[in-house]
Parts: C-alpha cells; sequence; structure tokens
C-alpha cells in the first residue's frame, strides 16, 4: 500500500514531522512492506515554518524583536525560494507561548514584534510575505504591527502616540498618518495564512470569540470589541478600506484586518497555502490511504483546520482518510461530513494532559497501529 502521512502539529508537543515519524512507526508494525509518504503539514498557526521549509527547503533566520508583553523575545522565520519568500509565524513574536499564563492579558499585548520581523524580511531585499496568523496573544487589530512598518498613530488632541499600540488604548488613536511607512511594503506581496474566517466584530469576533481564550474577562471583552470598531472606522476613513466584511479580518486578534488594510495583503485558509506549496495533489497520486491529524478534534476541525483540508483533496481523489487526534472532543463526529472517514484519539485511556503529552509518541504509535489492524 502506498498511504500519504500528513498530519499537523500537534501544539505544544510533536511537530508535525515528528507525529508522522510516530504515524509511520505504527503503520511499519503492521504493513512494513508499505510505501509511506510522509507530508508534515500547518494551517497557518504554529509549524508553518517548518512544514514549508521541510516541503521547500530554505532557511531559518533569528533576529531579537518585541515580544506580546514589551520585552525583547528572539523569534524566526524561514526564508524559501532562493531569498524571496519568507514565512512568518506571527506567534514566534506575538504568541501566547511566549507568556506565562499569569501575565496573559489582551488589553495590554501588541503584535509590535510581527511588524519588525516584517521589516527585517523586507530590508533584506524580501518581497513576498506569507504570514501564519494562529496562536496570537494580540487583541490589537494589529496596530502595534502597523508601529513597526512606520505607520504613525495621532491621539485627538495631535500628539503622536509613542507606545506600543495595545488592544485596551485602540480608542485612544485618532489619526492614523502613513507618510513614513517603510518604502519598501510598496513592492512587497502579502499573503495571510489564517486558520479561522471569524469577521473583525460582534458575536463571531476576535474579542468576544477569542479574548478569553488570551485572559480576557469579560468587561475587557466588551473593551476591546469596541476598541476594534473604532480602529475599523478609523481604517475606512484614513484608508478607504472596509475591514466589518472581510472574512477571515478577526484572525490574530484583528491582525487579519490590519494586514488587508495597510498591505493590500490577501487572506487565505492557511491550509490551502501549505498543501498548495506542498504539491499536495501530487503526493496523492496512487495513494491507497491517507492519515492526518492534530493535537484536539472537534466541531472546528472542519473550518479551515489541517486535517479538514487534507481530507478535502483526497476526497476529490476518492482516497479514504483517518484523522488521529491528541483527543476526541464528544461533537468530534461532524468531521465525517467533511472528507473524514475514521477518527482515532492517541490515548486508549482517560489520562492526565501532563501524562498525555509525556506518553505522546508512544501513544500516537500504537492508535496508528490500531487503525492498520482494524483495516
Amino acid at each position: 500500500m502506498k498511504i500519504v502521512i500528513a498530519p499537523d502539529s500537534f501544539k505544544g508537543n510533536l511537530t508535525s514531522a515528528e507525529a508522522a515519524d510516530c504515524i509511520e512507526m505504527g503503520v511499519k508494525r503492521v504493513f512494513p512492506d508499505s510505501h509511506c509518504v510522509k507530508v508534515p503539514v500547518a494551517d497557518g498557526g504554529e509549524g508553518t515554518v517548518a512544514a514549508l521549509l521541510h516541503a521547500k527547503g530554505g532557511r531559518v533566520k533569528t533576529i531579537t524583536v518585541t515580544g506580546p508583553a514589551g520585552r525583547p523575545v528572539k523569534a524566526n522565520y524561514g526564508i524559501l525560494n532562493k531569498g524571496r519568500t519568507a514565512v512568518i509565524e506571527m506567534a514566534a513574536a506575538s504568541g501566547l507561548p511566549l507568556l506565562a499564563r499569569r501575565s496573559r492579558n489582551p488589553m495590554t499585548t501588541t503584535s509590535y514584534g510581527t511588524g519588525e520581523l516584517m521589516v527585517d524580511a523586507v530590508e533584506s531585499g524580501i518581497r513576498n510575505l506569507i504570514i501564519g496568523l494562529g496562536g496570537s496573544a494580540t487583541v490589537d487589530c494589529g496596530a502595534g504591527m502597523v508601529q513597526a512598518l512606520g505607520v504613525r498613530l495621532f491621539d485627538n488632541k495631535g500628539r503622536l502616540i509613542r507606545r506600543k499600540a495595545c488592544g485596551g488604548m485602540l480608542d485612544r488613536i485618532a489619526v492614523i498618518d502613513m507618510e513614513k511607512v517603510h518604502p519598501g511594503l510598496a513592492e512587497t506581496m502579502v499573503i495571510v495564512a489564517a486558520d479561522v474566517a471569524n469577521p473583525l466584530c460582534g458575536k463571531q469576533g476576535a474579542a468576544r470569540v477569542f479574548g478569553p481564550q488570551k485572559g480576557a474577562t469579560p468587561d475587557m471583552v466588551g473593551i476591546m470589541d469596541r476598541n476594534l470598531r473604532h480602529f475599523a472606522r478609523l481604517m475606512r476613513k484614513y484608508l478607504k478600506f472596509d475591514v466589518m466584511k472581510l472574512k477571515g479580518a478577526g484572525a490574530a486578534g484583528g491582525l487579519g484586518a490590519a494586514l488587508a488594510a495597510f498591505t493590500g495583503a490577501e487572506i487565505r485558509n492557511g491550509i490551502d497555502i501549505v498543501l498548495e506549496m506542498c504539491d499536495f495533489s501530487a503526493h496523492l497520486q496512487g495513494a491507497d490511504l491517507v492519515i492526518t491529524g492534530e493535537g484536539f478534534i472537534d466541531s472546528q476541525t472542519p473550518f479551515g483546520k489541517a486535517p479538514a483540508g487534507v481530507a478535502r483533496i483526497a476526497h476529490r481523489m476518492n482516497i479514504p482518510v483517518i484523522a488521529v487526534g491528541g483527543g476526541l472532543a464528544d461533537d468530534a463526529g461532524i468531521v465525517f461530513k467533511h472528507g473524514i472517514d475514521g477518527l482515532a484519539a492517541a490515548a486508549a485511556r482517560d489520562i492526565s494532559f501532563k501524562e498525555a503529552v509525556s506518553l505522546s509518541r508512544i501513544h500516537l504509535a500504537n492508535a496508528a497501529e490500531r487503525c492498520m489492524r482494524m483495516i
């Protein structure tokens, strides 16, 4: 058999390449002569740089930037296509994992460091940027990021705002000045790789849906939603760009909206970008089975997550798909309507998260073996 193994990373635990190795180990216990083709994937979040470097080759560059709490952090980005393309995970500079749980507060976090990564790439002569938006610690509508790009923000008294913008102070901004924006951006094509399609504001918006995950209280959520609406009005006034109905504008705390409005970025489904650059359809030629997976499979998996993107292409080619999750939610069965034919949980019993992580390689290989024995 030819089996294509295409998992996402198991967030905070296994990279997509490591997960693929574990799954292959389980497959080979049952079908030692099978031909396993490993294609690590990502959906715009953690692992996007690694997946594209694995597929295309390239190198990693590390620089020091401003972290989400304003302190310096070291952040990586990938350089592909002989130096013509940069792949940036915004989480590398502005991500939730960079903060201790007690320090998480989207009212005070900034995306400034993401802008610094973009500037470094542009000043290195790179003119194609792919920016993955998963895992953000911010709900600043990208205001911090645009400051790093040279955009000047003024308050209602005409004073330049020197503080790095964050979600709790967007209502202080009265004027957007593009005069000193980095000149290289005019020659740069930006593509946003998003794993969600949420709007900027409202019940499904950046503050209400994702704010609590980033440490927001109900009161904070209300303030941030109003602040996002305020900044959206400013973008419409000064940039002539309406982000309120833009699909994916709410990704990464509104960074999707800012990238579209300030850089002309195209917002795309992250997994589609990765699968296209990995030439995934070519890997599927002659395949008998696809195995995909991610850390947790639930009712959100069909909507922009990697396993659903993998299954969509495989389903068109009439290739069955099994998805293995580190955990399965009670509503995970919804994926059966979206091209996934079988589901398996990595852990075979109820265990703590700590134990699940420590034994993840063993459990994932065992789950793959169970799937193969079922086949």
